[in-house]
């Protein structure tokens, strides 16, 4: 076994692990990151299957994001827009498509008014709400105990008024049925984004998209820390205090590696916590926190054509159904490709039911609801792919983690809180910026910050320092 002497070992090599590793690097001090896959980058991910790009996860970037446009540019990274001059295409309950544009749906004036109320009221409680600590609310743990369905209803008698509204957050971000989740923790994913009405503007949250893909900020950060990251290495135990030798705060074992350091900053997410054996445990508080945050479930869904052809059709691609199995679906196309991509969504409940299918009857039915969008065409792509988060053994779900009713308000200001020598760090954890790339280089930066505080007094380890 390889064993290792650092100032700080990261745990992870996510955007939010390596941009902790980066920053503690450029701070001077030495650092070992250790990663479970055979790759960096976490939830971002972009792979070419069947000769199609295609990014399996996180992609898109938005105005709001300022810390991932600042990295981009640190980094050399160029972005394009997403593609969106055509109409836009809503399916109602009855299948019937039709074609609109700019934000509001093609609803009855009812239906559409009643829309309206609900966005403006989930707009103004954004407004009261901290995304950095949405449980200081002075009605924090009345609205953490009302799951936002519930909180819609009663609101509106409106049916698809709120299924149109409760889609943005539930099946669109925190991929979980609106009952399962509070309306406290629907307004800081909302606050978390400047507003709710950002989440309903698909041209705000979905701007742009990086030249290469996503992944170009974890390979790029991971290209700048002079080889000390090391692949294939799930963490196995954690020891701290005093079970370390003098001078260290802790030591982390992988199967290959042990490293030896004064901080451990654990960047993944928090339902894989637990895969790690700590000595001491964890005080009760983390172990519960840990138990009540969960990730969604959701299918990314990939389908690329010869061309695209719902541009053809004076389609920007952009389609919203929320009784459509694929419930929005976007232009996906990438940069200078002569081939039309389309990316669709399956969450929660309806994700469920598809993975009870067979493969091959489970893209006929997928397929199926894109075509309700674009038309038979839409049926035959060239290349078909599905990204399920949920069956990769170092992720288990997507997009990132929430709370249980109740659970944001109790646990919330622990969320972010060091035990001893070890920080924790992932977009999970983010206010602003949550369950984005923005926000796990948030969080990697601010680990990073405040263990460079501690250390501006100590002598450093070997390996300081970094490439440029």
């Amino acid at each position: 076994m390889e064993k290792l002497e650092r100032d700080v070992v990261v745990i992870g090599a996510g955007a939010a692990g390596l941009s902790a590793a980066y920053e503690l690097k450029k701070a001077g001090l030495s650092v070992a990151v250790l990663e479970a896959r055979d790759r960096v980058g976490g939830r971002l991910w972009t792979d070419d299957i069947d000769g199609a790009m295609l990014e399996i996860g996180g992609q898109w970037v938005s105005p709001d994001q300022d810390v991932l446009l600042g990295m981009l540019d640190e980094l050399g990274l160029e972005t394009y827009s997403r593609y969106r001059e055509g109409d836009s295409i809503y399916v109602n309950a009855d299948g019937r498509a039709t074609r609109f544009t700019g934000e509001d749906f093609p609803l009855a004036e009812s239906t559409q008014q009643e829309m309206d109320k609900l966005v403006e009221a989930l707009d103004e409680l954004s407004k009261e709400v901290d995304p950095a600590d949405p449980w200081r609310h002075p009605r924090a743990k009345e609205l953490d105990r009302i799951s936002l369905a519930g909180w819609l209803e009663s609101l509106s008698e409106d049916k698809e008024a709120r299924d149109n509204v409760a889609m943005f957050i539930a099946g669109a971000m925190l991929t979980k049925p609106a009952h399962a989740f509070s309306v406290l923790q629907a307004a800081q994913m909302a606050a978390s984004a400047g507003s709710f009405r950002h989440l309903v503007d698909a041209d705000f949250i979905l701007d742009k998209r990086v030249i290469g893909g996503l992944q170009q900020v974890p390979l790029r950060l991971s290209a700048r820390l002079d080889g000390d990251v090391h692949l294939n290495q799930p963490v196995r135990s954690l020891r701290s205090g005093e079970s370390v030798p003098s001078g260290m705060g802790v030591v982390v074992t992988s199967d290959d590696v042990e490293v030896s350091a004064r901080h451990a900053i654990v960047a993944m997410p928090p339902n894989l916590i637990s895969r790690i054996s700590f000595d001491p445990p964890l005080p009760r508080r983390q172990q519960q926190m840990h138990q009540h945050l969960s990730l969604g479930l959701v299918i990314k869904v990939h389908a690329v054509y010869d061309r695209p052809f719902w541009r053809e059709q004076g389609l920007s691609g952009t389609a919203f159904g929320p009784y459509q199995i694929v419930h929005e679906s976007y232009d996906n196309t990438n940069y200078g490709d002569e081939r039309g991509t389309l990316v669709g969504f399956v969450s929660d409940e309806t994700a469920d039911q598809m993975f009870r299918l067979p493969a091959e009857q489970r893209r006929e039915q997928i397929l199926d609801s894109l075509a309700a969008y674009y038309g038979d065409e839409a049926r035959h792509p060239e290349v078909y792919y599905e990204s399920d988060w949920a069956a990769e053994e170092w992720t288990r779900g997507a997009y990132a983690a929430s709370f249980d009713l109740g659970g944001l308000s109790r646990y919330g200001a622990d969320l972010r809180s060091s035990v001893g020598s070890i920080h924790f760090a992932c977009s999970d954890f983010a206010g602003a910026g949550f369950q984005h790339v923005d926000g796990a280089l948030r969080m990697g930066k601010a680990a990073a910050t405040a263990i460079v505080a501690q250390h501006s007094e100590q002598p450093r380890m070997q390996g300081a320092g970094i490439s440029s």
